[in-house]
């Protein structure tokens, strides 16, 4: 009885060490790239929408031409009328670098497939303008 008692603990013990497969993960995911990348894709894609990420104040005093600006904050688990087509290219900036990777994975989270998060305009090698057009 005792040898079998030894031999079924032996089991359940090598048992819970055995591997389990990794599960893949369930969120979607964002590309990043340099700021020089994203100069590149702008000169060669020509249907992106470039989105800026901080607050209404911050996109007035300075930002990329061209860009929209839907603040970080604002951005959760609700449809964003100003990017319907979830699988248009969306190249994504801030400041820093750091909203605009909170942005890109909210995202990505949302559905949208083909999202490009390339830092922030306080290293922008690139044009800026000011005001709110």
């Amino acid at each position: 009885m005792k040898p079998l008692i030894v031999l079924l603990s032996t089991v359940l013990l090598l048992a819970g060490c055995t591997a389990v497969p990794a599960q893949k993960s369930p969120h979607k995911t964002f590309k990043q790239v340099s700021q020089e990348e994203a100069i590149s894709i702008m000169q060669t894609e020509t249907n992106y929408i470039l989105l800026d990420v901080r607050t209404d104040e911050e996109f007035a005093d300075r930002h990329i031409p061209g860009a929209i600006c839907i603040p970080n904050e604002s951005i959760g688990s609700e449809e964003i009328a100003e990017l319907p087509d979830k699988n248009q290219l969306i190249l994504v900036y801030c400041r820093s670098g750091n909203r605009s990777k909170q942005a890109a994975g909210k995202l990505a989270a949302m559905g949208y497939t083909n999202i490009v998060e390339f830092g922030g305009i306080n290293t922008w090698p690139g044009e800026t303008v000011t005001g709110n057009a």
